[in-house]
């Protein structure tokens, strides 16, 4: 089932321009409706808002206020889990929080000779929405690591939308809200919750940056609203490549390919490997393993489509073709993974040693799982608490200083062509009367 392509190759070739492409049919097929939703919801409101919810999501509800799901009804579904979820929860929201909060930046001012200064003021972003799947990808986990470095970096309010299949948000993902100090619950799904969320609504207060995951309807909304809001990534199909060399256990490989494979049809599992061999007893094994998840039909989809082992000459090259492919998730499974670490310049997580596997930075590592994908990460990074503030220069400038500089300045505006620009510099070098 896994294809086992050599580096060069024609075959291998025209099948890596095929991953690199995942979902674009897909993309173009829904923009007119995603648009039109997005219109609606502008215009009407609430009412757009209730319109899409009893038309997609089973679900009838009377009112806006049936939306609704309160801190209090969160805390109560906490006390209801099983103990074992809730401790996992626990741990989880604990990582996450400590690993964030060591990403946190200050506001800093700097003197010169003459006594001027020149700073950057931090300041938390006032007023977030976070989006949080429902149906195949329900996941408390993604409320986590969108929420808590929010509240990290001191965003005062957050706005949390999650679908409800026939009314109901999974349980675990209020857990999570009551975990992360969520307020409110929206009953909210698709390019309605972005929507509500970018234009606001009688209900849903307006936000300045929208966070979260989604399928392909979420992604292109929230890129057609950027610009009336921020927001943190366009994300796509999920996406993991395995870097090894003959070391490698085949036994783990084959399992973290599998790993990332059932989360969706458009997934990509690759493993990039110097070892024939080792290819060969990866693609045996995850033969003999898909048939004891439930999510098998989901894998093997993906891996028909977008599984594969790519067998190079030497280290270097498959370093190369990583870098190449900038994928979501690397995992680095060679002799020496730390000396192969600094050649690696694209990728958004990246896992080194058998031990590390991908779906603990999924759940509990602390470090955000919420990462760029679709070659996204040769620009761009994972979330974090850095993602939650803004910065704004600050300049103070003594008279010592402005005399030192203000001829350079005025050459440079007319240079530019500026003569006003020049002439606010040359005023204030004139003597007073």
């Amino acid at each position: 089932m896994l294809r086992i392509l050599k580096l060069g190759d024609p075959a291998c070739d025209q099948w890596l321009c095929k991953l690199k492409d995942r979902g674009g049919d897909t993309e173009a097929q829904v923009e007119g409706l995603v648009r039109e939703v997005l219109e609606k919801v502008r215009i009407n409101g609430d009412s757009a808002v209730l319109e899409f919810t009893r038309k997609w999501d089973g679900f009838l509800p009377s009112s806006f206020d049936d939306l609704i799901i309160s801190k209090e009804q969160m805390a109560e579904t906490f006390a209801r889990l099983p103990e074992d979820l809730k401790v996992a929860l626990k741990t989880a929201s604990y990582r996450i929080q400590w690993f964030h909060e060591r990403m946190k930046e200050d506001s800093w001012f700097s003197y010169d000779k003459h006594g001027s200064i020149v700073g950057q003021k931090v300041t938390p972003i006032k007023r977030i929405g976070a989006y949080v799947p429902g149906g195949r990808a329900s996941y408390p986990s993604s409320l986590l690591m969108n929420v808590i470095p929010a509240r990290v970096a001191g965003v005062e309010e957050i706005v949390v939308c999650a679908p409800a299949t026939a009314g109901e948000v999974n349980p675990a993902v209020l857990a999570a809200g009551y975990l992360a100090g969520v307020d409110n619950i929206y009953r909210i799904g698709g390019a309605q919750a972005i929507a509500a969320m970018a234009f606001g609504t009688e209900s849903i207060p307006r936000v300045d940056k929208i966070v979260g995951p989604g399928n392909v309807y979420v992604a292109m909304a929230k890129s057609f609203v950027y610009g009336v809001v921020d927001i943190d990534m366009v994300a796509g199909p999920s996406e993991i490549l395995v870097l090894a060399d003959e070391t490698a256990s085949s036994e783990y490989v084959a399992s973290d390919l599998l790993s990332q494979a059932e989360h969706d049809p458009l997934a990509a599992a690759v493993l990039i490997t110097t070892s024939l061999n080792l290819a060969e007893l990866v693609a045996e094994k995850m033969g003999r393993m898909i048939d004891t998840f439930s999510t098998a039909e989901t894998i093997r989809e993906a891996l028909a489509n977008y599984g594969g082992v790519v067998v190079c000459q030497t280290l270097e090259e498959g370093v190369e073709l990583v870098n190449r492919l900038a994928p979501e998730h690397l995992e680095i499974l060679t002799k020496d993974p730390w000396k192969v670490l600094p050649f690696i310049d694209h990728a958004g997580a990246i896992f080194l040693g058998p031990y590390s596997s991908e779906p603990m930075g999924d759940y509990v590592v602390g470090p955000n799982h919420v990462l760029p994908t679709g070659r996204r990460a040769r620009f761009s990074s994972p979330l974090g608490t850095r993602d939650f503030v803004k910065y704004s220069s600050v300049i103070s400038l003594t008279e010592g200083t402005f005399k030192e500089l203000s001829s350079e300045a005025m050459i440079l505006a007319h240079w530019e062509g500026l003569p006003a620009h020049a002439r606010a510099v040359e005023v204030r070098g004139k003597k007073k009367e």
